[in-house]
């Protein structure tokens, strides 16, 4: 098969690595890709938001199926596109990407699917959006309605946080993404992400993890887009999994037909788990990142076999298949990181750490400058291992960043701390 990845980051890597795996691939292409995907597979230059182009440039290269990795594209249609062009697509239409386009949308779904969830309230200005925070008390959760690459959503744990963050959004801190904002109750528990495919009918369940979304040791500072991540969270437990799935998901995916846009894809459903019951916190449309590096680690090659019947709706055929075992990985990051940071810093080292099926160093934001790589983004490099247990993954993990010569870039020194 010729296959078609679209994107550029750690998760469009990890990807394209399992999928090689994968002997029914033949040719691989990334667009855009980045130096690291370049090294597995070939990468293409074309713009990945427009359908037209992607369509055009599936049929001059015999694609035969297409994965779409992050979010934009498929809110902006591609899948629909591409569908239309007669290709198998991994990916949900335009409509059922909603479900993470809009955080709206998703309440009114919650709503619809009975699917528990926090209270929330929507607001199209700030006077009234600040009346409700003043009115409600801190802690409590500013939300950029629309897409805002995993940085629009601020727990503030005060109320004049809450305020500030209605200005900024407001203020069109986050773009479009801020016009509309959702307020929602602040949940506590400990958050972890659950993993499914859905064929537009069938439900299959294909991992859990956990991620670490702020950017200090502790969990401290500011959100990241995820500092780092381990599979599996220990938190969602079978039972806990069992009712997320019967509880959140089905009835979620049952409201999305009912309403005429069936889901199909990957769905990330971000939980908050406490005493056992879990509540959705977001729904995302694609694997999250950096948790598609580690589940990927574990899936390797059969990934795209559970890609491919997804898209041809025969999930009810397959089954993930588990090792007893762990991944961990490490985001190394650009000092300054989530805020303003240099890009072009030369990496040197990468080329000493080890590349098996259970230590990989997958490239989230790299670019090949006169023969060296460089950064070009805050989340450059996303150091995975895999281990019998997750102490044995995150050993191996860190062994290989100690091998990274890089004085512009940090990493977190904890991941895996919540389970170990």
């Amino acid at each position: 098969m010729n296959i078609l990845i679209l994107g550029s980051g750690g998760r469009e890597h990890s990807l394209a690595w399992a999928v090689k795996q994968n002997p029914k691939c033949d040719r691989l292409i990334v667009a855009p890709g980045n130096a690291g995907i370049a090294q597995i597979a070939e990468c293409a230059a074309i713009d990945i938001l427009d359908g037209d182009v992607v369509a055009t440039f599936a049929e001059e290269n015999a694609i035969d199926f297409v994965i779409i990795g992050p979010e934009a594209p498929l809110a902006a249609g591609v899948a629909d596109r591409l569908r239309e062009a007669g290709l198998k697509v991994f990916g949900p239409s335009k409509a059922a990407a909603q479900l993470e386009a809009s955080k709206a949308f998703t309440k009114a779904i919650c709503d619809a699917a009975n699917a528990p969830t926090a209270a929330y309230a929507r607001f199209t200005s700030a006077a009234p959006a600040k009346d409700y925070i003043r009115e409600q008390g801190a802690p409590i959760v500013v939300k950029a309605d629309g897409l805002a690459a995993g940085k629009g959503v601020i727990v503030a744990m005060n109320e004049q946080d809450a305020l500030d963050a209605i200005d900024d959004m407001f203020g069109g801190e986050f773009g479009e993404a801020g016009a509309e904002v959702v307020i929602e109750e602040f949940m506590d528990g400990e958050e972890a992400s659950y993993f499914l495919l859905v064929d537009g009918e069938n439900v299959l369940p294909i991992g859990t993890a956990q991620d670490h979304k702020r950017v200090g040791d502790g969990d401290t500072g500011p959100n990241t887009g995820g500092m780092g991540a381990y599979s599996p969270a220990p938190v969602l437990s079978d039972e806990v999994a069992a009712k997320a799935l019967n509880e959140i998901v089905i009835p979620t995916m049952k409201a999305m037909k009912d309403q005429g846009m069936p889901y199909q894809g990957v769905l990330y459903a971000g939980l908050m788990i406490k005493d056992g019951q879990p509540r959705l916190v977001e729904y995302n449309c694609r694997f999250g990142d950096p948790e598609c590096q580690v589940l990927m680690m574990r899936l390797g090659g059969q990934a795209l076999d559970l890609m491919l019947a997804c898209s041809e709706g025969r999930l009810n055929d397959v089954q993930a298949q588990w090792a007893d075992d762990h991944a961990l990985t490490v985001v190394m990051a650009s000092n300054g990181y989530p805020g303003t940071y240099q890009k072009g810093t030369v990496i040197k080292g990468l080329g000493d750490l080890p590349e098996t099926s259970s230590e990989y160093c997958f490239h989230a934001g790299t670019a090949e400058k006169d023969g060296a790589i460089v950064a070009t983004g805050g989340r450059v490099l996303n150091v995975t291992a895999r281990g019998a247990t997750l102490a044995e993954a995150r050993a191996r993990a860190y062994a290989m960043v100690e091998q990274i010569d890089w004085a512009e870039g940090f990493y977190r020194s904890d991941i895996g701390w919540r389970a170990l």
